[in-house]
């Protein structure tokens, strides 16, 4: 699993076409103007919002692709990968070579472990027309978790070149080289990425796993942090470890994890079984 992923899709394309406006019909009653605005409240991130108004839009008439695409958008943003997947392979029936929908269909896939599925609908998106910087990132990512670094190098490149400027892209390149014991070069691509933006999800958390790691030491406790989230962190700077093959570092790590005896005791029990399992 790629821990440190920033594969959130944050919704900045256009929202599918709604179908055309009835004229006089009251906006409220409108399905037309009830999808646009559930499209645009995914892509801002108000997601009960856009729950509500799909279901409005839907008693209202509305139906087919329309509704199909912004149910895959929605559930992808809600996190529901599984769901999100299976309804873009149903619109990638009617429409094989769009970009979009094998973007974010690939995405999915990634995000729940699939990653010989999400390499090849990446690789389709990556091939069509107007593909752009998020789907050679996701593809990046794919190839990470296979260890095909000359892949995932050119991927980013790609990506940076259609997205200059994105921390997504800048945190994902420092993900690959921790995956690969490249601390500095990790460090230097989530600086790289704070500097664009610092808030961006899980950043904050790899950059302390790269400073931790160039340091040779493990991530300490923030004033305030409960058991389990410390044990989470340490959990993920065990499996970084583990993957650049510091054995000693990842055993302390996991260690920790375990006697903090949180959610993640099974968790970091198992990580450190597997590890003893290959001595």
């Amino acid at each position: 699993m790629i821990l440190g992923l920033a594969l959130l899709l944050a919704l900045a394309d256009p929202a599918p076409a709604a179908p055309p406006v009835a004229p006089g019909v009251p906006p409220a009653q409108n399905p037309a103007v009830s999808l646009s605005e559930a499209g645009r409240a995914i892509a801002a991130g108000r997601l009960d919002q856009a729950r509500s108004m799909l279901g409005t839009a839907v008693a209202a008439g509305a139906k087919g692709e329309p509704v199909d695409r912004l149910l895959a958008d929605l559930a992808l943003a809600r996190g529901e990968y599984e769901t999100a997947l299976g309804l873009y392979k149903a619109l990638l029936v009617n429409h094989p070579n769009e970009s979009l929908l094998l973007e974010r269909g690939g995405i999915a896939a990634l995000h729940v472990g699939r990653t010989s599925e999400a390499t090849a609908l990446l690789d389709r998106a990556t091939q069509a027309s107007g593909a752009g910087w998020r789907a050679w990132n996701a593809r990046g990512a794919a190839a990470d978790e296979q260890g095909r670094w000359e892949e995932a190098d050119a991927a980013y490149i790609r990506a940076a070149e259609l997205g200059p400027g994105r921390a997504e892209i800048a945190n994902n390149q420092g993900w690959s080289m921790m995956l690969r014991g490249h601390w500095a070069d990790a460090l230097a691509s989530f600086e790289r990425a704070a500097s664009i933006d610092p808030k961006l999800p899980r950043l904050a958390n790899n950059l302390e796993l790269a400073r931790a790691a160039v340091a040779t030491d493990l991530p300490p406790r923030m004033p305030g942090e409960g058991d389990e989230a410390y044990a989470a962190r340490l959990n993920d700077a065990g499996v970084v470890a583990s993957a650049s093959g510091q054995r000693q570092r990842a055993e302390a790590a996991f260690a920790q994890a375990i006697e903090l005896r949180s959610r993640w005791y099974a968790k970091a029990a198992a990580n450190l079984a597997a590890l003893d399992g290959a001595k």
